[in-house]
């Protein structure tokens, strides 16, 4: 017997380390800063960390990506089982971020879908092996500071959604 999937819009929840926690950490400016610089800057220390096998290397890259057309259709998860990869965007854009868990057959699995807005000053570290759909820019083209593992190995599995699953994000109220 087929499975029949019907279409599914997912709401997206306020990102918050909490909520993120399972699949990695939100990096924002929080906590107690320090005052370095003979008190010009202030650092926030330690917001997460880039893992990496011990073949990799922690790589710094910028992405630049236009905004999605609302509602955003779900098409392709992927993840990056050799390390962790951070997300930061560098002019203040809201984005979404789509997570889920691995299924049994180690593939997403589509009942765990969560989806988070960010509030423009968020970034996030996907753990090693999250399954996360690629970026979701909301507001306009914008760019992205990105931190991954570089080296040999094959570091990124891409699955597109099943024949016959439809799942949307869309955000309405912005403001």
């Amino acid at each position: 017997m087929d499975t029949v999937l019907t279409a599914q819009a997912l709401a997206a929840e306020p990102l918050t380390q909490a909520a993120f926690a399972p699949f990695g950490d939100v990096v924002e400016a929080r906590g107690i800063p320090l005052v370095i610089n003979q008190g010009r800057c202030y650092k926030y220390c330690d917001l997460t960390s880039v893992s990496t096998d011990r073949d990799g290397h922690s790589s710094v890259h910028i992405f630049k990506t236009s905004a999605i057309r609302q509602p955003c259709k779900l098409d392709l998860f992927e993840r990056h089982p050799l390390g962790s990869q951070t997300f930061m965007p560098l002019e203040k854009q809201r984005f979404l971020v789509v997570v889920a868990e691995s299924s049994d057959s180690d593939e997403p699995d589509l009942s765990t879908l969560r989806c988070f807005l960010t509030n423009g000053s968020q970034g996030v570290t996907y753990r090693a092996g999250v399954w996360h759909h690629p970026l979701l820019s909301l507001d306009i083209p914008s760019d992205f500071l990105v931190l991954d593992r570089g080296g040999p190995g094959h570091n990124c599995d891409e699955v597109p959604m099943p024949e016959g699953a439809h799942y949307t994000v869309e955000v309405r109220d912005y403001e």
